[in-house]
């Protein structure tokens, strides 16, 4: 019995570790800015699609995340993704005009937390801030 319960608590232990891996990321420099998209392994083709043309179009950063300088960030609920039926969903939430990136993703994050109806708390999509030299 004590076997039993050891090896259901290793294998919660491995659940949670496995859970928690760090998530793929792919960087561009768009402009004067560095854009970071989180592999998400929720998203759709769809919603990677439109994440890619935000990392290689200036006027598409534009829409998700307005230029009011500084770091910005996008964060989705993986309960309810970013795209749905064509249109973004509510609980997305892209933030910008912060003066530190950890400011910009825990914005996004409670905004988008704040809006979600899944259960999943949101996580991290996307990250812009100035580029390095």
């Amino acid at each position: 019995m004590r076997h039993g319960m050891m090896a259901a608590v290793l294998v919660a232990v491995a659940g949670a570790a496995f859970a928690q891996a760090p998530v793929p990321t792919e960087t561009a420099r768009l402009g004067k800015a560095q854009v970071t998209l989180h592999v998400q392994p929720f998203l759709t083709a769809q919603e990677l699609a439109t994440l890619r043309l935000v990392m290689t179009n200036e006027s598409a950063l534009e829409v998700f995340v307005p230029s009011k300088g500084g770091f910005a960030a996008m964060a989705v609920s993986p309960d309810e993704g970013f795209i749905r039926e064509g249109v973004p969903v509510p609980s997305a939430s892209a933030l910008a005009g912060f003066a530190d990136p950890a400011a910009a993703v825990a914005a996004a994050l409670q905004a988008c937390d704040g809006a979600r109806k899944g259960k999943a708390p949101c996580v991290l999509v996307l990250e812009v801030g100035p580029a390095g030299k």
